[in-house]
C-alpha cells in the first residue's frame, strides 16, 4: 500500500560497511542499526552526548539532498566539512508525496545560515531578498532564539519535511512550550518532523514515535520511561533532596 508521509523509513546498507570500528560506525546509535520506521507526523531521537543521535540526523538530512551545515535544498554553502559519511550508507523510504518544503536546522551552524543568507542577499537577483522568506529582519541582529523563532514561525509552511538538531539550544522553557505549539499547527497542515533532542518538554508531544540511543544501539522508548522526563521529574519533586544527594561530598 502507498504511503502519503513523506519519509517512511530507513535502513543501513550494513554489507557496504566494511568496518564497524572506524567512525561513524563505530557510533552505538549506528553500530546495531538496521531498519526504523518514522512516525508519519513526528520522531524524536534522545540518547546522551556521544551515542550518535546528531550523526544520524546529519546523515538523514545529508540524504535528502539538504546542506550538511542546514538550510534548504537551495543551500549549497560549506564553512568546514565536518559531517560524515553516512550518509552513503543509508537507504531512506519515502512515500509517494513529496514534500511541497522541507529544511534541516543545525542549532550548532545556524550562524552560517544566517551569514550565508546575508551574502546571497549582497549578490544582484531578480527575486525578492532570501531574508523575506525569514520576516525581512536580519538573523545576525535578533538573539538566537528570536532568530530560531522567526524561522519556524516565517520560513517553514504546511505540507514540508523538516529535520532539526536539538532546536531547544537557545530557547527559554516558555519559547519551547511555544516552538511545540507551532509544530503541531505545522503537523495538522500536514507536515512531517524528525527531530534530535535533549528537551523533556519537546519530546511531550502527544503524537509522536521516540528512540532512544543508548550504548545498545536505537529502540522506540515511551516518554515517562526516557531519562530526560525521569530526571527533571525527580528533581523538580524534591529539588532540595536532589541537590543535597548531587552536592554531597
Amino acid at each position: 500500500m502507498l504511503s502519503s508521509q513523506f519519509l517512511q523509513r530507513m535502513s543501513l546498507r550494513r554489507d557496504r560497511i566494511d568496518d564497524f570500528q572506524r567512525y561513524p560506525f563505530c557510533l552505538p546509535a549506528v553500530r546495531s542499526l538496521d531498519q526504523l520506521d518514522f512516525h508519519p507526523k513526528v520522531t524524536f531521537f534522545v540518547g546522551e552526548n556521544g551515542s550518535g543521535k546528531s550523526t544520524l540526523l546529519e546523515a538523514i538530512a545529508v540524504s535528502l539532498g539538504f546542506n550538511a551545515e542546514g538550510g534548504s535544498k537551495n543551500f549549497n554553502f560549506s564553512t568546514r566539512r565536518s559531517h560524515s559519511e553516512l550518509h552513503e550508507y543509508l537507504r531512506l523510504a519515502k512515500g509517494f508525496k513529496r514534500p511541497r518544503t522541507g529544511y534541516f536546522l543545525r542549532a550548532e551552524s545556524f550562524f552560517n545560515v544566517a551569514t550565508e543568507i546575508e551574502h546571497l542577499d549582497a549578490e544582484p537577483s531578480f527575486g525578492p531578498p532570501v531574508i523575506d522568506a525569514y520576516g525581512g529582519r536580519s538573523l545576525h541582529e535578533q538573539s538566537h532564539g528570536e532568530s530560531f523563532l522567526a524561522l519556524l514561525n516565517e520560513r517553514f509552511g504546511g505540507q514540508g519535511l523538516y529535520i532539526l538538531d536539538e532546536p531547544e539550544a537557545a530557547l527559554s522553557p516558555q519559547r519551547q512550550l511555544a516552538v511545540l505549539a507551532r509544530i503541531h499547527d505545522l503537523v495538522n497542515d500536514g507536515s512531517q518532523f524528525v527531530i534530535a533532542t535533549h528537551s523533556p518538554l519537546l519530546m511531550a508531544y502527544p503524537d509522536a514515535c521516540i528512540f532512544q540511543c543508548t550504548a545498545d544501539g536505537v529502540s522506540p522508548v515511551a516518554y515517562e520511561d526516557t531519562a530526560h522526563f525521569r530526571v527533571t521529574r525527580d528533581f523538580l519533586f524534591d529539588p532540595a533532596r536532589a541537590l543535597r544527594e548531587l552536592l554531597k561530598r
